[in-house]
């Protein structure tokens, strides 16, 4: 199966989101197709050995929209210094144009800058910039613009589109409206032209509103075009509802125009041409407050995509050279001073620093870097010079991983928005039948009033809004999404974010969760006739070859203490029990009772010992040779700062909370009791941790696993949410569903209050929108006037409730922003 996400343009609301979901998911070979229509994109899921790509824009295109291809060719615009003349330009052009990988070249002699396309797979930019300085001039610093900057540049260009065309729409519409209004408002004396009087001269009076209607029709003529398509492909959306009420308004004013060219004065009461130009102005005032709002719900991927540098200064044969960011490729030895981003992710082969990581796991304090250390991309380097090894470059550094959790995270649908889909592929087709339907109604219901059922008609059309049902999940979920990755919490999708609010049990794993996992040795208790230091130095012997915490600790303990190890003829790891080794001959077991329990080894004189290290919250590691019980070597976990906080905020939110370790039961009940857990599982081997998850499902809890996202990857998979704590090397984890990219606790708590959060919100937005949509209709049908003779909806009321609508509904969303993390240690 293989996974793309394409940018769509022409959606206007949800039905047109739907509509592309539909025709998507028919084609053969597909697994998923999620459109998210606030971030116009379409994420698909298909089984390539079946489906090519190509078919999938090609089934898009046919149902009348357009799939916006990523290039993938590299464009740069170069200032080039020296050129003194037109052929100075030509000659640059010449130059460059003949490099193998070079597309297209143009040099303007007048802003002394050379366009040049160029397929980056073929030729670095640095070649490029060879080219012209051997032709006679400088290539001065290159303006290359990222990913984010052309997304941002083309949100803004339509933005300014969209306003344009407001303004325009309301500059005649304004003078339309007020001189189909004033001569009706009888008890004000607003001033008004003689020359266009409508009861004197009412050819005229209609000839100059419909003067002022054409513009208004002409700069909304997308809704013409995009809404009768859709209707004649018998898939109408929000343009086709606007498009049929103006189009009726505007063709009956101008019947009622032929009336009275034809003598039946009285025909200009019954124009509408104001109707329909307040109505076009109106929608694009929302669309454009719409355009903006929606590009705010995306700031956290633009600010997440500006954090990477533009360039990188590799060092090759000892001479150091800046280049653009996509030339780095692996291998590459990288310079970075202090003040300045680490480029790209690798090892670091020289110099000391420290380096502010906070963009990565929200950490505040720098980390210290030496040699053999790993760097980030986009993270800053605060004190000395390093030079470093390229190793993960592009899509592969774990920003570019973090960006695409984000997006991916963005444009899934939380089950919660199930029912708002479903309703969203009736809605249209359903408000144009409930339109017809109340126009012949009510133009039967007072004998041959067209005026009237047509009032109805346009009302019922206008007023209905798709795109508030389909911006009040997607919306939400881009937000949330966005602030969790903030605060260094990826939840990977909108089912995931929906779950997590429903938790009431949270198990957490001991080890590097709730302690440190960075064990250190605090006694060592032998039986007659051996010394400590024996005893340690055999024990760590052993253990070199574990990679357990608890063995490695061992291993520092009696490296710190000055010990030689001694190399081991065997070694065999015992999982969830221990180890077993062959040290100078000696036969070595080192691990828990449940291991000496297996060999028959008896614990007898070392007991009360141990019952008294465990209830201290130290691990004893039995310690056998040749079979007879030598001593014990007790390690203990320092407990994160942060555990006690972070438990008791779960605690005030209801949730219990649960430990599950391998340690004995004595060593987790002291654990537990310093943190205030609710409840132990202890004793349970790494295989076992996903059946006791399973157990805790049983009684009906809905449970999150919260480990290291490596061991755990069972449980993590089991439980109703997987959350993984990581550093942020590990951002793709398969087994979590979200994943905490600092080793705090804290970001537990808030991770559900964000879910808690944002759920709330998405229900705010759907009550509005549904709320919206079911008062809003029967009134525009007349339901009022029906039952108590009230007023009936102008249709130009109806229009600007249905922009607000949309606006109210992202508006809601981006409350979000607002949001601060659970506080407790920090």
């Amino acid at each position: 199966m293989e996974s793309q996400i394409l940018n769509i343009r022409g959606m206007t609301c949800a039905a047109c989101a739907q509509r592309i979901e539909k025709t998507v998911r028919k084609l053969s070979g597909i697994s998923q197709a999620s459109v998210n229509l606030a971030s116009e994109k379409l994420f698909v899921e298909y089984d390539s050995s079946t489906l090519e790509l190509s078919a999938i824009k090609a089934a898009v295109a046919k149902i009348g929209y357009e799939v916006v291809e990523k290039s993938e060719n590299a464009n740069v615009t170069i200032p080039i210094g020296g050129m003194t003349c037109a052929a100075c330009a030509k000659r640059v052009e010449k130059a460059v144009g003949k490099l193998d990988g070079v597309i297209n070249t143009s040099v303007n002699f007048a802003t002394e800058k050379a366009t040049v396309a160029y397929d980056p797979q073929k030729i670095r930019m640095s070649a490029i910039r060879a080219a012209i300085e051997k032709a006679g001039y400088k290539a001065l610093e290159v303006n290359k613009a990222d990913a984010a900057d052309e997304d941002r540049a083309r949100k803004q260009r339509e933005i300014k589109t969209l306003w344009t065309k407001f303004i325009v729409s309301a500059v005649f519409s304004v003078p339309l409206l007020y001189i189909a209004m004033a001569p009706m408002i009888k008890f004000i004396n607003l001033p008004f032209p003689a020359g266009i009087a409508p009861m004197e001269y009412p050819l005229i009076y209609a000839l100059v509103e419909l003067l002022l209607v054409a513009p208004v029709i002409g700069v909304g003529y997308k809704f013409y075009t995009i809404g009768f398509k859709a209707l004649l492909q018998r898939s109408p959306n929000m343009d086709s509802l606007i498009a049929i009420g103006t189009t009726a308004a505007v063709f009956y004013s101008i019947y009622n125009m032929f009336q009275i060219a034809d003598g039946h004065f009285m025909a200009v009461d019954a124009l509408y041409f104001e109707t329909a130009g307040v109505i076009i102005t109106l929608i694009l005032l929302g669309k454009s407050l719409e355009a903006v709002s929606k590009g705010r719900t995306s700031e956290a991927i633009k600010k997440l995509m500006g954090l990477a540098p533009k360039t990188a200064m590799i060092v090759e044969d000892g001479v150091e050279k800046e280049i653009p960011i996509d030339e780095v490729e692996i291998g590459d030895m990288i310079l970075v001073k202090p003040g300045e981003k680490i480029p790209v992710d690798g090892t670091v082969l020289g110099g000391h620093t420290a380096i502010d990581e906070s963009m990565l796991t929200g950490e505040s304090m720098p980390v210290d870097k030496k040699e053999g250390d790993q760097v980030y991309a986009a993270s800053l380097n605060t004190t000395g010079t390093i030079r470093f090894r390229a190793e993960k470059i592009g899509s592969d550094t774990a920003l570019a991983q973090i960006i695409k959790l984000v997006e991916d995270a963005q444009g899934s649908k939380a089950p919660i928005a199930q029912m708002a889909d479903i309703v969203s592929g009736y809605f249209v087709p359903v408000v144009c039948v409930i339109a017809l339907l109340s126009g012949i109604a009510w133009y039967i219901g007072t004998a041959g009033d067209l005026k009237f059922a047509l009032t109805i008609f346009i009302s019922v059309l206008v007023i209905a809004c798709p795109c508030a049902l389909g911006l009040a999940t997607p919306t939400a979920i881009m937000v949330g999404t966005g602030k969790g990755a903030e605060n260094g919490i990826l939840i990977k999708g909108g089912e995931a974010l929906e779950t997590a609010h429903k938790i009431n049990t949270i198990v957490f794993d001991k080890t590097g969760t709730i302690t440190e996992g960075k064990p250190t040795v605090t006694d060592v208790l032998t039986t007659e006739g051996l010394s400590k230091e024996l005893l340690l130095q055999l024990t760590a012997s052993a253990e070199k070859g574990s990679e357990h915490p608890l063995g490695q600790a061992i291993v520092h303990g009696a490296e710190d203490a000055g010990l030689t190890l001694l190399a081991a003829e065997h070694f065999e790891s015992l999982t969830g029990r221990g180890i077993e080794a062959k040290i100078n001959g000696e036969d070595i077991l080192a691990g828990n009772r449940k291991l000496m329990a297996e060999r028959d080894i008896s614990l007898t004189g070392m007991e009360e010992a141990s019952d008294h290290l465990a209830g201290e919250g130290k691990t004893p590691m039995y310690v056998a040779i040749n079979g007879n019980l030598a001593g014990i070597v007790a390690v203990a976990d320092v407990v994160k700062e942060s555990s006690r906080a972070a438990i008791e905020q779960l605690h005030k939110m209801g949730i219990e909370v649960a430990m599950i370790t391998g340690d004995n039961k004595r060593t987790a009940e002291a654990i537990a009791k310093q943190v205030g857990i609710d409840r132990v599982l202890s004793e349970v081997l790494p295989q076992d941790k996903s059946d006791e998850v399973r157990k805790l499902q049983a009684e009906g809890r809905k449970v999150a696993m919260v480990g290291d996202g490596i061991n755990d990857a069972p449980a993590l998979a089991q439980a109703d949410i997987g959350i993984a704590i990581g550093s942020g090397t590990d951002v793709a984890m398969e087994s979590a569903d979200i994943v905490l990219m600092r080793s705090d606790l804290m970001d537990v708590p808030t991770a559900i209050h964000l879910s808690k959060q944002t759920i709330r919100n998405i229900k705010q937005n759907l009550f509005w929108a549904f709320g919206y949509n079911v008062i809003g209709i029967p009134i525009a049908a007349g339901l009022l006037h029906l039952l108590f003779n009230g007023p009936l909806l102008n249709p130009i009321f109806a229009a600007a409730a249905m922009s607000l609508s949309s606006v109210s509904v992202l508006t809601n969303a981006l409350r979000l922003k607002r949001f601060k993390p659970t506080t407790g240690t920090r």
